[in-house]
């Protein structure tokens, strides 16, 4: 997990609503200096406050998560083999073409 890009984008959304890190942390029953800490990736938090602060700020939690997480490596292989199965050998193998 990404902490500092999940931060970021915490940060940007309260920018986009003119909240201070004060007003945001207040809505969402945190510190102020806890807000300050998640903002810059110094922190992690738990999953209410992520909720908390979603629901606050007007977004999702995987808005909030995207370029936070990075897939493993087999993450992507058993995406990619629930793409292919099923599939004839000649489209299994334009599927790999492609890849």
């Amino acid at each position: 997990m990404n902490y500092e890009h999940l931060g970021q984008r915490i940060r940007e959304e309260r920018l986009k609503h003119n909240l201070t890190q004060s007003k945001l942390a207040e809505d969402v029953n945190i510190s102020d200096s806890y807000l300050g800490y998640i903002e810059r990736g110094e922190r992690s938090l738990s999953l209410e406050t992520l909720v908390n602060l979603a629901n606050r700020l007007g977004v999702t939690v995987d808005y909030l998560l995207h370029d936070s997480i990075s897939p493993s490596d087999e993450t992507i292989v058993d995406q990619f083999r629930s793409l292919i199965d099923q599939k004839s050998d000649a489209e299994k193998q334009m599927a790999i073409d492609v890849c």
